[in-house]
């Protein structure tokens, strides 16, 4: 006696993500597997008493969106405290913070996150801006990207950072002409006065993964990859959070850890690694594991740090003598890509630069060398310039671009911090997705929330159209597109968001809607691929299931 499915969708269209991207009108789902896809005719005399019918009225059925690199934690605790993403210029980041400040009198510190380079001029805050704003308290914000971080006077003095304070190996202290500290850490000196700031509560923590959680089930995301799960830059580490979120169920995502490779140490944390590892498996293991390292192996080109092989230019547009910062040597970086491809770990790449990525590369090449293709699903995040020989490398090395396409455009940080910095033949290598693609290399995508958007329509319509949204730049006129024979398709786009970011999380029962796959499935107010692509960012997620469960319904 067959039984009946707890759950049909009916009348809409149904998007696959297969191999041949197959449509239909109509699926069921019975506890948290899809168990058919077809008709409305053949889904519906499925139906029993007791199966919940949701009329899809035309709307657009696809997998789950997967985020493969995103970090939810921080951005759900910047969202709950002084949070400067919405501003553009300085004058709104000084109202939002003086307001805050303010509102928390309470408060030893104030922090918060989300200013953007291209909001100064010259791309970096002035010396006594934030002194002005918060002279009573020392104040500390990373930037939108989180590669560098704002402090006023009071946190360098707290921190004992003055003229003669060295520089760390994997970051700089910003000066002025005099040699003063300006205030703005980059990359591991942010550490310095980051490690200072008052510890995030578990009850904090928590509040700010279920607030992110809720934001990301409403634009579709059923799962991710958490690319920061240790201690940095005064970042909390959120392993317990996930934790304890898995075992007592409030973490209704599927989601991996990429666990944080500490760049002062060296191969003896990858027993640490492993042991991090085995407890995730151990405590948790319902929604949640812990198989990856992440390893950041450049900065960004906004702050000079992104590795490049040959040196950046400089404000007269003569190359300079700086390359960028190789965050781990890349003959460690070798042996422990040997290291951790043996003990089964995937690794998951910060490589933005051309020279990152090839070291990326040429450590995957020794991994490969002594140990052969493991299957680990190693992928290297960001690909902001990628040297023409290196493309070929993805596929033979089977590693996968985990791409965040909302970068790829014409926007201000691109068009006065990078290309005036990187030259045009080399600006010209930039986010290479289409050459990725034709090349056979696997596509993953993600957002790096809270760096940008997290919403994977707004990824997409870069993706495709190579151009943001004039709304979204507050600018009255379309820039053009940037490097257009780069863009996607509109299927391997949905593809790299959907079943390509499940592969890369080892979620292999996810990401494609097939009988005996997972139900994890995100509904669209309009069908993407009906609409104009000048409009793919407007499409909105009105429902999300997360095994056969509603977790997110649209009003």
């Amino acid at each position: 006696m067959s039984t009946a499915p707890d759950l049909v969708l009916l009348n809409g269209t149904v998007w696959t993500a297969g191999p041949a991207r197959d449509r239909a009108s109509a699926l069921a789902v019975t506890g948290d597997r899809i168990t058919a896809v077809g008709s409305d005719r053949e889904i519906r005399e499925l139906a029993g008493p007791r199966t919940e019918v949701v009329d899809l009225e035309g709307r657009f059925a696809l997998p789950g969106f997967t985020d493969a690199h995103v970090h939810p934690v921080i951005a759900g605790l910047g969202m709950l405290g002084c949070d400067l993403s919405d501003g553009r210029d300085v004058d709104a980041y000084r109202r939002t913070i003086r307001g805050y400040a303010e509102a928390h009198p309470e408060e030893e510190w104030i922090v918060g996150s989300g200013w953007s380079f291209d909001a100064f001029p010259g791309g970096l805050p002035p010396r006594g801006v934030l002194d002005e704003v918060v002279p009573d308290r020392p104040a500390y914000f990373p930037v939108r990207d989180g590669h560098s971080a704002w402090a006023n006077a009071r946190a360098l003095a707290l921190a004992g950072i003055d003229r003669d304070t060295p520089d760390p190996a994997d970051g700089r202290i910003e000066r002025d002409a005099d040699g003063e500290p300006t205030g703005v850490l980059h990359e591991g000196a942010m550490g310095l006065v980051g490690d200072r700031t008052p510890p995030v509560t578990p009850e904090r923590a928590r509040a700010g993964l279920l607030a992110a959680q809720t934001l990301l089930h409403s634009l579709g995301i059923t799962g991710w990859q958490d690319a920061l799960v240790g201690a940095y830059g005064g970042y909390p580490d959120p392993l317990d959070t996930y934790l304890a979120a898995d075992a007592d169920g409030s973490l209704t995502a599927r989601v991996r850890a990429a666990l944080w490779w500490d760049r002062e140490a060296g191969l003896e944390q990858i027993e640490s690694l492993i042991a991090r590892r085995a407890r995730a498996a151990a405590q948790g293991g319902r929604r949640f594991t812990a198989g990856t390292v992440k390893i950041m192996q450049d900065g960004v080109v906004e702050n000079f740090s992104a590795a490049l092989l040959e040196p950046y230019l400089d404000s007269c547009g003569c190359p300079g003598d700086n390359r960028g910062l190789s965050m781990v040597d890349p003959a460690l970086l070798r042996e422990a890509a040997v290291r951790l491809d043996a003990e089964g770990f995937q690794m998951h790449f910060h490589a933005l630069g051309d020279r990152a990525v090839r070291e990326a590369l040429d450590s995957l090449e020794a991994a490969v060398a002594a140990n052969g293709h493991t299957g680990n699903r190693h992928h290297l995040a960001h690909l902001q310039v990628v040297h023409p020989d290196d493309i070929p490398r993805f596929r033979t090395l089977r590693a996968t671009a985990n791409i965040q396409p909302l970068w790829a455009a014409h926007e201000p940080a691109m068009d006065d911090l990078t290309l005036p910095f990187l030259g045009a033949e080399r600006g010209a290598l930039q986010y290479p997705f289409g050459a990725l693609h034709a090349a056979g290399a696997m596509l993953a995508a993600g957002s790096d929330w809270f760096v940008s958007s997290p919403d994977p329509m707004h990824g997409i319509h870069v993706a495709v159209n190579r151009q943001i949204w004039p709304e979204e730049l507050g600018e009255p006129v379309l820039r053009p597109p940037f490097l257009p024979h780069q863009r996607l398709a509109l299927t391997d786009a949905l593809a790299a968001y959907t079943a390509g970011s499940a592969w890369v999380n080892h979620q292999d029962e996810a990401g494609v809607l097939a009988p005996g796959r997972l139900a994890d499935i995100a509904v669209l107010d309009r069908d993407p691929f009906e609409v104009d692509p000048r409009e793919l960012h407007g499409i909105r997620c009105v429902r999300t299931y997360v095994g056969g469960a509603a977790v997110h319904v649209a009003e």
